[in-house]
């Protein structure tokens, strides 16, 4: 089975991830945030860009009240480069992970140990604060359209942590993993990633995959342990003055 390119990731990254707005400034893709972190604020090209382009998408940017925020995709090197050479910093490089559902639905969570659920429990939000992950990132997960669930863990009798999973086209992907540091180190995230190949199989998904930031050594770990595959990546250039 042929896995997701890295090109066909982004959009699924795009559609389980959505933006609260979208508009095209020249060559770029403006996405607008409203707090739900740099996937859902920054730009991306559309076409050849140069330096009269990248002062068009700052000037975009800017107008929403967001940082001078780029994401770079396979085929950007040049626009890297031209960024680089303006001051502006790499910022959180990207792993893109996929595999074939049935190749991580192998095995279902233990009784009480992880839930599907949705409209998020109040635990389940609650626990996302604890992570860092507030309500304009809440508000992303609620704007996802198409199948989704946030998943709840159980460990001890007590809660553990939560994720989100949803559906775009073929593909799912897992987003706001956050597992309690008390609860850590006990397969929690393992279990939250084979429950969601079964839901994402139920919900009509041949896919499932994962983004984490490269420098989570655990996450990434886990992922590779998991079978699946690094299929593609992205990294972000901020402008060193909105650092």
């Amino acid at each position: 089975m042929t896995l997701p390119t890295a090109l066909k990731l982004y959009d699924v990254v795009d559609g389980t991830w959505p933006a609260a707005s979208t508009q095209q400034a020249g060559q770029w893709l403006i996405r607008e945030g409203q707090g739900g972190g740099q996937r859902v604020s920054a730009a991306t090209a559309l076409a050849f860009e140069t330096a009269d382009d990248i002062a068009v998408a700052e000037q975009a940017m800017q107008a929403l009240d967001q940082p001078r925020l780029f994401q770079i995709r396979e085929g950007d090197e040049e626009l890297d480069a031209m960024l680089d050479a303006r001051g502006y910093a790499v910022v959180d490089p990207v792993n893109m992970w996929a595999a074939p559902v049935d190749q991580i639905a192998t095995q279902f969570p233990p009784p009480v140990t992880a839930f599907a659920v949705w409209e998020p429990l109040a635990i389940q939000i609650d626990i996302w604060a604890k992570g860092g992950i507030g309500s304009g990132r809440v508000a992303v997960m609620q704007r996802a359209q198409g199948p989704k669930t946030a998943l709840l863990g159980r460990l001890n009798d007590s809660p553990a942590g939560v994720a989100f999973a949803a559906v775009h086209e073929d593909t799912a992907m897992v987003h706001a993993i956050y597992v309690l540091p008390h609860q850590r180190k006990q397969g929690m995230a393992r279990w939250f990633m084979r429950l969601a190949a079964f839901w994402a199989r139920d919900n009509g998904a041949k896919y499932l995959s994962v983004v984490c930031t490269q420098d989570n050594e655990g996450a990434n770990a886990l992922y590779s342990s998991l079978g699946m595959t690094l299929v593609g990546q992205y990294h972000y250039r901020k402008h060193k003055d909105d650092i």
